[in-house]
């Protein structure tokens, strides 16, 4: 369990985080959404131990993270700015990893290096960004850490990879107790694959909540009606509408069973709740508390 307590870090008079406190269960996938400059990668160097915070705490397991060389022996911080040793190849990386990491996986390591098709002899400085980020997750996944934290883990992979990547990733956690954190500005890279959504905007948290629990309390539905809807919809608590022809799209706050049941006052010859993405479900909930959500997240 990972326990971030009200964290603040100011840089040159400017609040990076401001009060930032949220709880990691182990053994998740947990994705830190927000636009660029809304503290993601000031709060992922502050739980890795390379920043300290000004106040508040992040406790591993009850342990703070800051200068304890035993907790970090546990965690892998996966930069968006890459860094490998001067002119080395993966071998090379691969040895500083050894030499860093009691935990790191030989086996693994060959296994992935052959997966993603990467010389391990070639100088990484003459490889492509992908190249550079594969190799970067590779040897991070080869520690068999507790933790991962990614900052940005899939820009600049291409999509084939990209979903290699992920798959690794949700198979670490399902298989090898990995607990993941994953910063990103695009929603979709996190689609069918987060636990926990937490959403940073100017340094504060906005969103908080587990995504099934999201996913429960707010649906999409397709339906022709008979009769005329208005009335029934009066009744629900609707976020869009909208039609084409006699197809009638609603997203509305609410359970399934009740959604359905209201919308059956009018008739309907079809009705079919569908599943939301989770960039509709995150632009309904900030509409809810008042902000636009497109503004925040793309």
């Amino acid at each position: 369990m990972i326990d971030i307590k009200d964290i603040k870090k100011n840089f040159g008079g400017v609040d990076a985080l401001r009060g930032v406190s949220t709880k990691v269960s182990d053994g998740s996938i947990f994705g830190l959404i927000g636009s660029n400059g809304s503290g993601k990668s000031t709060l992922l160097r502050i739980m890795c131990g390379v920043f300290k915070p000004d106040s508040g705490s992040v406790l591993y397991d009850g342990e703070p993270v800051y200068e304890n060389y035993e907790k970090k022996q546990s965690i892998v911080y996966l930069s968006d700015e890459q860094y490998f040793l001067p002119h080395s190849t993966l071998s090379d990386m691969r040895a500083f990893y050894r030499s860093t990491y009691d935990t790191f996986d030989d086996g693994l390591y060959m296994k992935m290096t052959d997966m993603f098709g990467l010389d391990r002899e070639r100088k990484i400085n003459t490889f492509s960004k992908g190249m550079q980020k594969q190799s970067s997750l590779l040897l991070g996944l080869s520690v068999r850490p507790k933790y991962l934290l990614c900052d940005e883990t899939f820009d600049g992979i291409d999509p084939v990879m990209r979903q290699l990547v992920r798959r690794m990733i949700a198979e670490s956690v399902a298989e090898g107790g990995l607990t993941a954190i994953i910063s990103t500005h695009n929603l979709r890279e996190l689609e069918d694959m987060t636990d926990h959504i937490c959403l940073l905007h100017r340094g504060e948290i906005m969103i908080d909540r587990e995504l099934d629990d999201m996913k429960l309390t707010i649906h999409k539905v397709q339906a022709v009606f008979e009769l005329d809807p208005t009335e029934a919809l009066s009744r629900l608590d609707v976020v869009s509408h909208e039609t084409h022809g006699r197809l009638h799209t609603i997203v509305c706050r609410g359970g399934e069973d009740e959604i359905t049941e209201t919308l059956s006052a009018a008739s309907p010859i079809y009705c079919e709740v569908i599943p939301l993405t989770l960039e509709e479900i995150f632009i309904s909930e900030m509409e809810g508390i008042g902000y636009d959500a497109k503004k925040i997240i793309e």
